[in-house]
């Protein structure tokens, strides 16, 4: 069994040459979405790649090998709920591959084998955080730390309103992790295009991104990646009263079933999906398509 990654054809010869690449996860893949439509929204996600100009790198750990670059039948493999794939964060791809598992990547276990392979930028839905009540439960995302010292641009919804978004934004700070807002001045909460929160900067296009990013890598010390967060399109953000109601409840539900620590979040994000009518869904999946192709337009840009 090896344990180098396999890297298609396509993603090697893009990276030897320079060309711009952009990682995709695929935990969204095999756990975010319905059987059937993760596999249209993984062919849309890379198709909106292709379209901006750069190659799709759908990452995955398939028979214990990271794979960067899924063809269309590792692709319908990772989105068969059948075959199992556990999620792998940065911690779990010693074992994954050590055992010989199959696995989806998350943010964390993605940047890390992107940042591996040579590929700079990444695409996503929404990045982990710091989770409510995190001072009693030291529940953060490992994608934070993750972050924090991998270089690679991450480019996403900012994070679920079910997080501590203000705690995210200090962990950020605190890790030298600079956050860049794309055409806003407020950080994004996934299904809604702003928070309470202000970005430290703004940026209005993939060039003015792009030179962020590569100051960044040139000037700062450290190997801190970069965070670009983009707002859900503004016809696809979910109605702010439906979404207040849905905190509220699920905050509720949680209290009146006594729901600490990790299965929080789940639980959260279970009632939205539920409660939502499919609204969570459609926001989930048109936000990624939107930050799928802004990664690509500044990954161009960089690639210049």
């Amino acid at each position: 069994m090896s344990t180098q990654p396999q890297v298609s054809p396509e993603v090697a010869a893009a990276i030897a040459e320079g060309r711009a690449v952009v990682a995709l996860e695929s935990t969204i893949l095999a756990h975010g979405l319905p059987p059937g439509r993760n596999r249209e929204v993984a062919a849309r996600v890379e198709r909106v790649v292709r379209d901006a100009g750069a190659v799709p790198a759908t990452i995955a750990v398939l028979d214990g090998r990271p794979v960067v670059g899924l063809d269309d039948q590792q692709l319908d493999r990772v989105c068969d709920p059948a075959a199992g794939l556990v999620k792998l964060s940065r911690r779990d791809l010693g074992p994954a591959i050590g055992l010989g598992r199959d696995g989806a990547t998350t943010v964390a276990g993605t940047a890390a084998i992107a940042a591996a392979a040579g590929i700079g930028v990444f695409a996503t839905g929404g990045l982990g955080g710091v989770h409510r009540g995190a001072a009693e439960s030291w529940d953060v995302s490992a994608d934070l730390g993750v972050l924090a010292e991998t270089p690679v641009l991450v480019v996403c919804s900012g994070v679920k309103s079910v997080l501590d978004i203000g705690a995210t934004l200090e962990l950020l700070e605190t890790n030298s992790v600079p956050v860049l807002g794309y055409r806003t001045d407020r950080f994004p909460a996934f299904y809604l295009r702003e928070s309470d929160f202000d970005v430290p900067w703004r940026v209005d296009d993939p060039k003015q991104a792009a030179a962020a990013v590569q100051a960044h890598r040139a000037y700062a010390p450290g190997q801190a990646g970069v965070l670009l967060a983009n707002p859900v399109p503004v016809e696809h953000e979910m109605p702010r009263e439906l979404h207040d109601r849905l905190l509220a409840e699920g905050l509720e539900l949680l209290a009146t079933r006594n729901v600490r620590g990790k299965d929080v979040t789940p639980v959260l994000l279970e009632h939205f999906h539920s409660a939502s009518d499919g609204v969570s869904l459609d926001t989930n999946e048109q936000l990624v398509l939107s930050n799928a192709r802004v990664a690509a337009e500044v990954a161009v840009e960089l690639a210049r």
